[in-house]
């Protein structure tokens, strides 16, 4: 049996080290509570708009019933961040096209905020819509 210093048999964390983690693992989860919500209502308005991008009646609809139909949609899936009138129409080749792009923010601590941009369409295959 050897003998050892009562410092060197001692082991774990020190209290500095323990508050450091501890603040690390707060901040993160912090940024996860606020971010989730957001990328949930994301992939409803996604999805939202892929499925009224498939809808075989979209290209009889005119604009204010696409706007309409969007609605009683996100209403159901609890979208609140995007309005009917965020939406962008167009008509390339005949076919409606409908995109959104619109920014999350939402506040952190004090003066600072969390700031995301998104963008979605009812083409799967088209470019990311640019947030001025």
């Amino acid at each position: 049996m050897q003998n050892l210093s009562p410092k060197a048999q001692q082991r774990g964390l020190t209290m500095f080290s323990f508050l450091f983690f501890a603040i690390v693992f707060i901040s993160i989860a912090m940024l996860a509570m606020k971010l989730v919500p957001a990328y949930i209502e994301f992939f409803s308005v996604k999805k939202i708009l892929s499925t009224m991008g498939q809808d075989g009646e979209l290209k009889s609809k005119s604009n204010a019933e696409i706007r309409t139909d969007f609605l009683k949609r996100a209403s159901v899936g609890y979208v609140t961040v995007v309005k009917p009138e965020d939406l962008s129409v167009s008509r390339p080749g005949g076919v409606p096209l409908i995109e959104v792009a619109y920014v999350f923010r939402t506040p952190l601590v004090a003066n600072i905020s969390l700031v995301v941009d998104f963008s979605a369409s009812s083409d799967p295959n088209a470019a990311p819509v640019e947030v001025e």
